[in-house]
Parts: structure tokens; C-alpha cells; sequence
């Protein structure tokens, strides 16, 4: 069947498809709205900005297919072959793709806003600017995938791999990242203010100017990772292990540090007016001309700590050990 015969039976009313060959079919700027293409054969046809809202893709075969900015919007595409299928600023929102084959698929610009992408593999996909918004990528594979300004606010994530993964400048505000594992990822320039990383392993990761206002860091690993100019006011980073991190420049106003290790970071420039830095460890850590104002640091242990410049107008002390060992009254 080629594209006339299928556009001059779908304006006659027939909607099922399902099965057909249609390999190469010119099916442009197409109206295909609510049709059955399940099963169907469309390696290397031409959907490119074709109306397709509501169709039947499951099983259907689009190797090399052209969909470029074709309107696929609560589309079934489960099981389909997208395999090196051009997909460029096309529109999937509420469209479910389980079991989609997208190896070497083009995904640029895609809007899966609310999309089911449970289990699917995006190994190594180009994912750039992609929306993702309320995305289910529940058990997804992401590992080294280029998810560089994508958004995923609201974005179920839990299980996914994510090794590798670049999410540079994504948006990620109020994500549930708890436990995730984000050893040595690229958030440079991200937003993540609100999201929920508790107990997240973001070891030697690089969140240099990220946004994480009110946060929830708890428990969170950071070790080695890079936090220049990050803010982080009102962020919850109790008991968080930020050994070695590079936290200079970045603004801890008002973030609840208690118990957290901070042993030899660089927090030179940092501002950490008013934050709680309780019982936390700050052993050999560079604090000069750090903002201290107000900070509560009961308890802490400065030993070897470098203070130079740093503002200590009505920080409170009392039983901190200080960089030279001795207790403060």
C-alpha cells in the first residue's frame, strides 16, 4: 500500500491498518488521527509533521522513519521499532512507550511531557533540550545519555541508571532523586531547588552553579565533588559527607549543615550567614574570607581550619574546638 491508497481508505472512514506495508510511504504533513498502525511496516516512511494523535503504534516497525515535528500525543507505541527513527521536535505527550526500541533514534527537542518511558533504554541517546516534565523513567536506562538542558521537573526517576549522564543546565525542581546514584555527573548550571537527594551518592559530581535552594540533602555524599558558586540557602545537608568538596563561592545562608563533614573543603568566599553548622567537622577546611555571620557552630571541630578574613560578627562558638585546638568558652 503506498501513502495515497492509505490517506484516500482513512478518508473514507477505515481506520485499522494494523500490519500493513507501508515501507517508504510519503505520508507528509499526513491526518491520520486515531489510526491503527499496530504491527504496521513503516521503516523509512515520511510522517514528518504528520497528525497522529491517538495512534496504535504497538509493534509497528519505523526503522529510519521520519517523525520529525509530526503531532504523536497519546500515542500507544509500545514494543514499536524506533531504531534510528528521526524523532526531532516531535510532540509524544501522554504517549506510552514501554518496551520502544530508540537505539540511535534523534530525540532533540522532544515534548514527552507526561509520557510512560518505564524500563526504556536511552543508552548514550542525544536527549539535549528535551522535555521530560512528569516523565515516568522509572528503571530507565540513561547511562551516558546527553540530557543536557532537558526538563524533568516532576520526573519519576527512581531506578534509573544514570551513569555518565549529562544533565548540565537541566531542570530538575523538585525531583525525588532519594538514594540515587550520581557519582562523578555533570549538573553544572542546574535547578534543583526543592528536589529531593537524601542519601544521594553525588561523589567527584560536578554542580558547580547549581541551584539547590531548600534541598533536601540529608545524609547525601559529596565527597571530592565541585559546588563552586552552587547555591544552596536553606538546603537541608544535615550529616552530609562533603570531604574535599569545592564549596567556594557557593551560598549556604541559612542551610542546616548539623553534623555534616567538611573536613579540608574549600569554602573560601562561601556565605554561610546564619547557617547551622552544629557538631559538623571542619578539619583542615579553608574558610578564608568565608561569610560566618550569625552561624551557629556549637560543637564544631575547627582543627586546622584556615580563617583567614573570615566574618565572625555573632557566630556562636561555644564549645567549638578552633583551628589552633583549643575549646572555645
Amino acid at each position: 500500500m503506498d501513502g495515497q491508497e492509505l490517506l484516500r481508505r482513512y478518508a473514507a472512514g477505515e481506520r485499522d491498518f494494523s500490519g500493513a506495508n507501508l515501507i517508504a510511504a510519503n505520508l507528509e504533513r499526513a491526518y491520520l488521527v486515531g489510526a491503527n498502525f499496530s504491527g504496521a511496516y513503516l521503516a523509512t516512511a515520511n510522517l514528518s509533521r504528520a497528525q497522529l494523535t491517538g495512534v496504535n503504534l504497538c509493534g509497528a516497525f519505523l526503522h529510519r522513519a521520519d517523525l520529525s515535528f509530526a503531532k504523536v500525543n497519546e500515542a500507544i507505541l509500545t514494543n514499536a521499532d524506533l531504531t534510528k527513527a528521526n524523532l526531532k521536535g516531535a510532540n509524544l505527550v501522554k504517549s506510552v512507550l514501554t518496551g520502544t526500541k530508540l537505539s540511535g533514534a534523534i530525540l532533540s527537542s522532544v515534548n514527552l511531557h507526561l509520557a510512560n518511558l518505564q524500563g526504556v533504554n536511552l543508552c548514550g541517546a542525544d536527549l539535549r533540550g528535551i522535555n521530560l516534565r512528569s516523565a515516568n523513567l522509572v528503571n530507565a536506562n540513561l547511562n551516558w545519555a546527553n540530557l543536557s538542558g532537558a526538563r524533568l521537573s516532576g520526573a519519576l526517576i527512581r531506578g534509573a541508571l544514570l551513569n555518565g549522564v549529562n544533565l548540565s543546565g537541566a531542570l530538575l525542581n523538585g525531583v525525588d532523586l532519594n538514594n540515587i546514584d550520581l557519582d562523578g555527573v555533570n549538573l553544572s548550571d542546574s535547578k534543583l531547588s526543592g528536589a529531593n537527594l537524601t542519601g544521594a551518592n553525588l561523589s567527584a559530581a560536578n554542580l558547580s552553579n547549581a541551584q539547590l535552594r531548600v534541598s533536601l540533602l540529608a545524609r547525601s555524599n559529596f565527597h571530592a565533588a565541585n559546588l563552586n558558586g552552587a547555591t544552596l540557602s536553606k538546603a537541608d545537608l544535615c550529616e552530609a559527607n562533603l570531604n574535599k568538596a569545592n564549596l567556594s563561592y557557593a551560598d549556604l545562608s541559612e542551610a542546616d549543615l548539623t553534623g555534616a563533614t567538611l573536613n579540608v573543603a574549600r569554602l573560601s568566599y562561601a556565605d554561610l550567614t546564619n547557617a547551622c553548622l552544629r557538631n559538623a567537622y571542619l578539619w583542615g577546611a579553608n574558610l578564608n574570607i568565608a561569610a560566618l555571620r550569625g552561624a551557629d557552630l556549637s560543637g564544631a571541630s575547627l582543627r586546622g581550619a584556615y580563617i583567614e578574613g573570615a566574618d565572625w560578627q555573632e557566630a556562636i562558638l561555644s564549645g567549638a574546638t578552633m583551628p589552633d585546638g583549643t575549646l572555645h568558652d
